[in-house]
């Protein structure tokens, strides 16, 4: 058998496979080790072959583990250990105590000969006599221990491919739809989209390619199995980062983001450098970033709003696309939107979704009410009074509603909006 042509033709395979040229290698060897035993070695050895990958000589080294007395199992041991266990031949190790066998072990005193500094516990290598001949059945083991191997190493290098690829976003094609579940084609593996995680409304279709968030990676008999997610949240913010390089140039940073999958998702975004504006960067020049991410989340309507670090200011442009006339805060993260009366069920919105949606977004729990409703409630006295004086006047955040034709329409002219007397000058905001 010509070790040095078997070398290379299993390192060309293991290259198309993906594998590292260090990781075919140690296959090869692991391979001949077998060969060299089944040919040449004895029962309960273990021996070790390292090939100069440059000129391909072999050596080979049988490997023992040094043991002192103390560690051996004593005749004793033995006995008791029978009466427990039908064959005795099985007893290699109790307790933290192995039972001797020459071929595997060697006495502390006879290592020091060879290697005065070893200790108890570490392992010998003892040289073998090189081979470089080996018959068809040692053959057929290095074989099969290079096929088996070479699946071992595939799995093992998909499997911290995407273990390191938790939390992002990759491509997949849909190769099979079951009832609970699509598997789809994301490389070197596949990976599973149960029922709990696709977006309610979408259809697939194989051959069709969607992106994919992974949600974890994990190890099984069969080999490294990968949860993917079709509704998570962040993957609307790892869709905005391939669309938007001022992301990834960390001029503007996603802050937070609150979705119902297939439905409707609202994005805050604040600017990290002047001269920044957050929520054109995200839309992009007559809608192109925004729309390229609602295509791909199968029509899911997006708002995208300013955050803000005061909590109402936040809160109002978490309600846009209604005109917020104040935000009062009040103790225990709750605060109460007072809107226009004809303003009152777009800031609520269609079964309450746009002020829920608020509320996840900003963290606050959300009150809504209309001028009547206070003023109603202030001439009976049911009116609380806010943590703070500070009123928020709505800032004309850009909304995507169902026509997107309005993201292409020229920002209208900012208009000066009258603030109550108990707000100063510079907490009144523009619309």
């Amino acid at each position: 058998m010509d070790l040095k042509s078997l070398s290379f033709a299993v390192a060309e395979v293991a290259n198309e496979r993906g594998i590292s040229q260090q990781k075919i290698f140690e296959v090869i060897e692991e391979a001949i080790a077998s060969a060299y035993k089944k040919e040449y070695g004895r029962k309960k050895q273990k021996i070790i072959a390292k090939l100069d990958v440059k000129n391909g000589d072999l050596k080979f080294w049988q490997v023992r583990q040094v043991v002192s007395p103390e560690m051996l199992l004593s005749d004793e041991d033995m006995e008791a250990l029978k009466e427990k266990r039908a064959k005795s031949d099985e007893i290699i190790e109790e307790n933290g105590k192995v039972r001797f066998n020459s071929e595997r072990h060697i006495l502390i005193d006879e290592a020091k000969i060879l290697e005065p500094t070893i200790k108890a516990g570490e392992e010998i290598m003892l040289p073998l006599e090189s081979k470089e001949n080996f018959g068809r059945i040692a053959a057929q083991t290095a074989k099969q221990v290079i096929l088996q191997k070479i699946k071992e190493v595939e799995k093992e290098e998909a499997f911290k491919e995407f273990k390191d690829k938790e939390g992002e976003v990759v491509s997949g094609i849909v190769q099979r739809i079951e009832p609970g579940a699509v598997f789809l084609d994301i490389g070197r593996t596949s990976a599973v989209l149960p029922r709990k995680e696709q977006i309610y409304n979408e259809q697939y279709r194989p051959g069709q390619r969607i992106k994919l968030f992974i949600l974890e990676a994990e190890q099984t008999s069969k080999g490294p199995q990968v949860l993917v997610s079709r509704i998570y949240p962040k993957l609307v913010s790892k869709l905005f980062e391939l669309e938007v390089p001022e992301i990834g140039a960390k001029q503007l940073e996603i802050k937070s983001i609150a979705r119902e999958p297939g439905l409707r998702s609202k994005v805050a975004v604040a600017a990290l450098e002047d001269g920044i504006d957050p929520i054109g960067a995200l839309v992009g020049q007559r809608g192109t970033r925004i729309l390229a991410v609602i295509n791909e989340l199968a029509g899911e309507k997006i708002d995208v709003i300013e955050w803000n670090e005061k909590p109402e200011k936040f809160i109002a442009n978490a309600l846009s696309p209604a005109k917020v006339l104040e935000i009062r805060a009040m103790p225990k993260n709750k605060a109460i939107a007072i809107i226009q009366d004809d303003q009152l069920s777009l800031a609520i919105g269609k079964e309450g979704q746009n002020v829920r949606l608020a509320a996840k977004l900003t963290g606050w729990k959300i009150d809504i009410k209309s001028v009547s409703q206070v003023e109603q409630e202030m001439k009976e006295g049911k009116m609380p009074e806010a943590e703070t004086d500070e009123e928020i006047i709505e800032a004309g955040n850009l909304s995507v509603g169902e026509e997107t034709a309005e993201i292409a329409k020229p920002k209208k002219p900012r208009k000066k909006v009258a603030a109550k007397k108990t707000a100063t000058d510079e907490e009144a905001t523009t619309e």
